[in-house]
């Protein structure tokens, strides 16, 4: 067995959107070379069942994305990437569609974020596209649509209503009414391996958030870490600043990075249900793995 579940590589931190869920990037724009992403799966290829080829920013935006999936093919790695599917084109759909690819995720929230109350069918329609080609080509691929936008346990907003309405049109997928509860269930297939992916909003861990608690789990660095695309390690997807840098895969063999002290400090606290960084106590998201009923 890996060690890690997965292991977020951020090939580029520019997005051609911008998301009011997904805040803005104050680090330089950066786009990974081909040779630092080579030198990451040499050393990361014996450590994780998947590669995540997101953090921030949009992958297919990436100008050698084709080159970077190949290369995960090669250390037969299996790639999971997460889009906001406005960049979709026949040639990233043929990258997309090749047997290393395991999962697509679509932000299909996004939409409403950039585009407010437009037509969502020219957007959907690329979308759906892509998905019924992978019906035909890659029956084994996972497809996620998300929407990860709820107020509440149970409220879309209403552009995301009507894009639940059109996958349910297409689809002649039918959600009950009153049906959703994100407190019993967040994922509902639709076919074949396609599932719609339904979450709440969450404020992504800063250092200006209030103090939250001391307390606290989280599973970086122990099913999963990123790797920012300046080589900055952390132990966190959701450290978009590299507050808790942990090293720089250009300078430093993965392997010590995740040995240092910093990072053993992390791990060491987390068992104890201990948040040792004050980012980590800072962070709202991590109530989501509250341990008290353990």
């Amino acid at each position: 067995m890996k060690k890690y579940k997965r292991i977020n590589i951020e090939i580029s931190n520019i997005c051609n959107l911008q998301c009011s869920f997904c805040p803005e990037v104050h680090r330089e724009k950066k786009v990974m070379s081909q040779p630092v992403f080579r030198k990451i799966m040499a050393q990361v290829g014996p450590l994780t069942e998947e590669v995540c080829l997101h953090l921030m920013g949009e992958p297919l935006g990436h100008p050698q994305l084709s080159d970077f999936v190949d290369i995960c093919s090669e250390f037969q790695v299996p790639v999971n990437l997460t889009s906001n599917g406005t960049l979709l084109n026949e040639r990233r759909t043929e990258i997309l569609l090749r047997p290393i690819v395991r999962q697509v995720n679509f932000s299909v929230h996004s939409f409403e974020a950039n585009f407010g109350e437009r037509d969502v069918s020219p957007y959907l329609s690329k979308v759906f596209a892509f998905t019924r080609q992978a019906f035909e080509q890659r029956p084994d691929l996972y497809i996620n649509y998300r929407i990860w936008d709820l107020t509440d346990s149970v409220s879309l907003t209403p552009t995301n209503a009507r894009i639940r309405a059109a996958i349910e049109e297409e689809y002649g997928f039918k959600l009950a009414a009153g049906s959703i509860d994100l407190r019993r269930k967040k994922s509902y297939r639709i076919a074949n391996r396609l599932y719609l992916n339904l979450d709440s909003r969450f404020e992504w861990p800063s250092m200006a958030a209030p103090f939250r608690s001391e307390t606290g789990f989280c599973h970086g660095l122990s099913n999963h870490f990123g790797i920012h695309a300046d080589g900055a390690v952390v132990p966190c997807c959701l450290d978009k600043e590299a507050v808790l840098k942990l090293g720089d895969v250009e300078t430093q063999p993965i392997a010590d990075i995740l040995a240092g002290p910093r990072a053993n400090k992390i791990v060491r606290g987390f068992e104890r249900n201990k948040c040792v960084e004050e980012l980590c106590q800072k962070c709202d998201f991590i109530k989501r793995f509250d341990r008290k009923a353990l």
